[in-house]
């Protein structure tokens, strides 16, 4: 609590009329290098903000909380007099080996633009374009000049840019991106990056910041004071991470391996281990991926981190939970050789193992990146492991990834809730960011973070430091 002192005062230092309140937060761990939204002269200025909406599924937001974090960022942006211009991916609508850009409803910012509407009852305009088929949407033209008008006489309250993925420029590595980036720069004085999840220097994320005084929104900035808490932990330092595939995460693996005191795996990157540690054939485990991880296994016969789950669950199909297709087995009982169906999830009994229950409730640590078994069927796992992970009530606890949110909040609700408003944990909106900056060592070392420190430079970034602006 510190003394309020009005800024018009007829400098009479003595007058105090209020005091303002601490609430903990400050951008004193951030690289002073970074130009950051609160110190932005914003005023009627148009501004361009980039966030991580990618929040829907068949046209349905699935868990809303990415939405809601950037909330603060739209606020401060119109409170100190900008008028704001929107865009987020969402989905994967461009096929990397065919080139081509699919357009569906499934894939829109409707749904997200409502939620907003309702949550902040304030108009937006998604402008429309013309798309070219499977080639996307080439140009941003000039109708948009009229929402613009209106964005800046305040008959609207934003412009939502449709899907920026939609767009042939951005994903493109040459002259549709340039003309796509020029495009864009066009319709704003500003920049704003406030998208962690979106780490892929992408035209609306990186090569932006070439045109345009940019910055750093809010919720990146929360994003990546927390995210050093990862790189240098509390030890010991618990480290759960699931995925479908095992080639794509060796990078952050591998780092994160040297960084942790004990890792769990889950999904197939798990089967993948086991595979490769005893010797056994698990289905929909690719033999290229059990070369690559007998590394893991064999520097792990040393170390002794990988805390391995005993008792897992075994299904004939993947298609659903049948009754008598599936059943627990056991790693003691591995032997080489031996072929085993489809390995769907963790028994929740192998979190009850006493070496297992030991190193989760004496973390200091803990980061989850994982969902333990095959969803929606096969929960029971993952739900053992959100209440054992939140029994420990001395760790700092982190959770990432879309996934992990969306199956927390599932089986969870309540502890969910709890969680986003208490102080021992803190969920990041991108779990694959986390692990780029796992793997890179230092989160200012993400491509889209140095194209702000390089912007800074360029355009002479000073801050504009509250009270200083007339």
């Amino acid at each position: 609590m510190a003394p309020y002192t009005p800024g018009d005062n007829g400098g009479n230092m003595e007058m105090r009329v209020g005091y303002s309140v601490d609430d903990g937060r400050g951008a004193t761990e951030l690289d002073e290098r970074l130009p950051l939204l609160q110190y932005a002269d914003l005023r009627d200025k148009i501004v361009l903000l980039r966030v991580d909406h990618n929040v829907v599924k068949k046209g349905k937001i699935l868990d809303q909380y990415r939405i809601d974090v950037t909330l603060a960022t739209m606020y401060n942006i119109v409170e100190r007099g900008g008028r704001p211009i929107i865009m987020t991916h969402i989905g994967r609508p461009f096929d990397k080996k065919s080139k081509t850009i699919t357009i569906k409803s499934d894939d829109a910012v409707d749904a997200v633009v409502g939620y907003l509407q309702r949550k902040l009852r304030i108009k937006f305009v998604v402008p429309q374009f013309h798309s070219h088929g499977s080639e996307g949407i080439h140009d941003i033209d000039t109708s948009i000049n009229w929402l613009i008008h209106d964005l800046r006489s305040r008959k609207i309250g934003g412009i939502y840019l449709p899907n920026t993925r939609w767009f042939a420029g951005e994903e493109d590595k040459g002259e549709k991106m340039e003309r796509f980036v020029v495009q864009l720069a066009g319709l704003a004085d500003v920049y704003v990056n406030d998208a962690f999840g979106s780490w892929q220097s992408h035209a609306s994320t990186y090569h932006i910041t070439k045109y345009l005084p940019s910055y750093l929104g809010l919720c990146m900035q929360d994003e990546l004071i927390n995210v050093k808490e990862v790189l240098n932990p509390t030890k010991p330092f618990l480290a759960i991470v699931a995925g479908s595939k095992y080639d794509t995460k060796i990078g952050p693996l591998t780092a994160m391996y040297a960084r942790v005191d004990k890792i769990i795996l889950g999904g197939v990157m798990y089967n993948t281990y086991l595979c490769a540690k005893y010797g056994v054939k698990i289905a929909g485990v690719e033999d290229s991926d059990i070369e690559l991880a007998k590394e893991l296994v064999e520097k792990d016969k040393d170390e002794k981190k990988v805390l391995e789950l005993p008792n897992i669950v075994e299904s004939d199909t993947l298609e659903g939970r049948f009754e008598g297709k599936y059943r627990t087995i056991y790693t003691k009982d591995f032997k080489a050789g031996n072929e085993y169906k489809y390995v769907v999830d963790v028994e929740p009994t192998s979190f009850e193992e006493p070496s297992v229950k030991e190193v989760l409730q004496s973390a200091q640590t803990i980061f989850v990146n994982a969902v333990m078994g095959l969803m929606p069927h096969f929960k029971d796992g993952t739900s053992k492991m959100d209440e054992v992970i939140d029994a420990n009530k001395t760790a700092r606890k982190f959770f990432g990834g879309g996934d992990t949110l969306q199956e927390f909040k599932s089986l969870h609700p309540g502890l969910y809730h709890a969680a986003l408003d208490s102080a021992k944990y803190y969920l990041f909106t991108g779990g694959g960011t986390v692990l780029k900056v796992l793997e890179e060592g230092d989160p200012f070392k993400l491509e889209n973070v140095k194209a702000l420190m390089k912007n800074a430079e360029t355009f002479g970034y000073k801050p504009i430091i509250e009270g200083e602006h007339s």
